[in-house]
């Protein structure tokens, strides 16, 4: 079975304390819904090198045993209450992508 992703990228952050608080509902809600953060760059110290419209803000991916696995953590209610945390000085592009067998 192919494996199912969360790809979050952040265009923008003004509101890095709001993000934080964020991150504290959010970690466990993920590893609650199965998932596994495979990179979370910069804010962990890892690089990233940005090509054509690509950007060097944060990026996080995070890896579900199935694409439905992942559509049910987002839609899990300890991660909607993350969601409210998510301040309006974040910028998001977040997409559930299946994985290839």
């Amino acid at each position: 079975m192919a494996k199912g992703y969360w790809v979050s990228v952040y265009p923008a952050i003004s509101d890095p304390e709001g993000l934080a608080a964020y991150d504290e509902l959010a970690g466990p809600a993920v590893q609650a819904g199965g998932g596994r953060t495979l990179s979370r760059i910069p804010s962990r110290g890892g690089r990233v090198v940005a090509h054509e419209a690509g950007i060097t803000q944060r990026v996080v991916l995070v890896e579900f045993d199935s694409f439905e696995q992942a559509v049910a953590a987002y839609e899990s209610e300890a991660y909607q209450n993350a969601l409210v945390a998510l301040p309006d000085g974040v910028e998001r592009d977040f997409r559930i992508v299946d994985g290839m067998d």
